[in-house]
C-alpha cells in the first residue's frame, strides 16, 4: 500500500474518532437558549445543579420568588393561601390512584422531553402516582424552560408552573426532585428533626442565603432522616468559601446529596402522604 494512502487511512480514523468523543462527550439536557452546549459535568450533585442553574432564578416579570434554592412561594401581590391551611395535596381517584394532569411545553428537544418524559412516568413504577398527558383538567403541572429549575410545593390550582430550564435543568434526579416538590415535599435538610442528624455551619453560607436553611414543622410520616433522599442538598450547598455548610452527624463522613433518583424513602413518603397501597 503506498504511504500516501497510508497517511490518508491514519488522519480519517483519528478524525473519527474526535467527532465520536465529542458526540459521547455531549450530554442530555445540556442545550442552552441560544442553542449552544453548555459544559456541565453529568456527575453534579443534584443541588450543585440546581444552584448553578438559578443563579437569575426569580428575576424575570412573572417569575414567583424563589426561596431555598428552588422553591416558588407566592409574594403579597399573589392571592393564595399556605399550602398546608388549604389542604396541596393532589386528589385521590376511586380507584386508587392519584392522577396528576401535565403539559410539557413546546420548548424542548425530543431528547429533552423524553427525558422529562422518563421522570414523569417513573412515579408510577413505585408509587400510586400517575402523571398523565392533560386533556382539560382545570389543575395540572405545567413544565416549561424558565429561568433555572424551581416549582411551588403542592397542588397550587390551576396550571402551575414546574421549571425546567434546557440550560441545565433536564436531567432525571432533577425533574424528580421538582415533581416531588410540586407533590407536596420539601428538601430533607429542612424537616423538623433535623438537627439530630446534620449540622448547619452558618458561617459557611453566602451571606443573604441563611433563609435557605431554615427549619420547618414537617411532617415526616414516620420515616427516618435520609440522607440518601433526591431532596437532600449537598455538603457545600450556598457554601461562600468552598467549606461545608451541611455536616452530617455523629460521622461527617457520610455521603449526602448525592442521589441520582428518588431513594426507598422518597417513595415510601410518596405512598404514605397519598395512602397509596403497598
Amino acid at each position: 500500500m503506498a504511504t500516501s494512502t497510508v497517511i490518508l487511512l491514519v488522519f480519517l480514523l483519528g478524525t473519527l474518532s474526535t467527532v465520536q468523543c465529542q458526540h459521547e462527550e455531549t450530554k442530555p439536557g445540556l442545550v442552552g437558549n441560544s442553542g449552544h452546549i453548555d459544559s456541565i459535568p453529568v456527575n453534579y450533585t443534584v443541588s450543585a445543579l440546581i444552584e448553578r442553574a438559578n443563579k437569575n432564578a426569580g428575576q424575570e416579570l412573572d417569575d414567583p420568588e424563589i426561596t431555598e434554592g428552588d422553591i416558588a412561594v407566592y409574594t403579597g401581590l399573589q392571592n393564595a393561601d399556605p399550602c398546608t391551611s388549604r389542604g396541596c395535596k393532589w386528589r385521590r381517584s376511586s380507584d386508587g390512584n392519584v392522577y396528576v394532569p401535565y403539559v410539557i411545553a413546546n420548548q424542548y428537544s425530543q431528547r429533552e422531553k423524553a427525558t422529562i418524559e422518563k421522570g414523569l412516568q417513573s412515579f408510577a413504577q413505585s408509587t400510586c402516582i400517575r402523571f398523565r398527558a392533560r386533556k382539560k383538567e382545570r389543575n395540572f403541572v405545567h413544565i416549561q424552560s424558565r429561568g433555572g429549575c424551581w416549582s411551588y410545593v403542592g397542588r397550587r390550582g390551576g396550571g402551575q408552573v414546574v421549571s425546567l430550564a434546557r440550560r441545565g435543568c433536564v436531567y432525571h434526579k432533577v425533574v424528580q426532585h421538582e415533581l416531588l416538590h410540586a407533590l407536596g415535599f420539601n428538601h430533607e435538610q429542612t424537616r423538623s428533626d433535623r438537627d439530630s442528624h446534620v449540622r448547619i455551619i452558618y458561617q459557611n453560607i453566602m451571606r443573604g442565603q441563611e433563609h435557605n436553611f431554615r427549619k420547618k414543622n414537617t411532617n415526616n410520616l414516620g420515616t427516618p432522616y435520609d440522607y440518601g433522599s433526591v431532596m437532600h442538598y449537598s455538603q457545600n450547598a450556598f457554601s461562600r468559601n468552598g467549606k461545608p455548610t451541611i455536616v452530617p452527624i455523629p460521622d461527617p463522613n457520610v455521603a449526602i446529596g448525592k442521589a441520582t433518583e428518588m431513594s426507598r424513602w422518597d417513595i415510601m413518603r410518596v405512598n404514605r402522604l397519598y395512602k397509596c397501597k403497598q
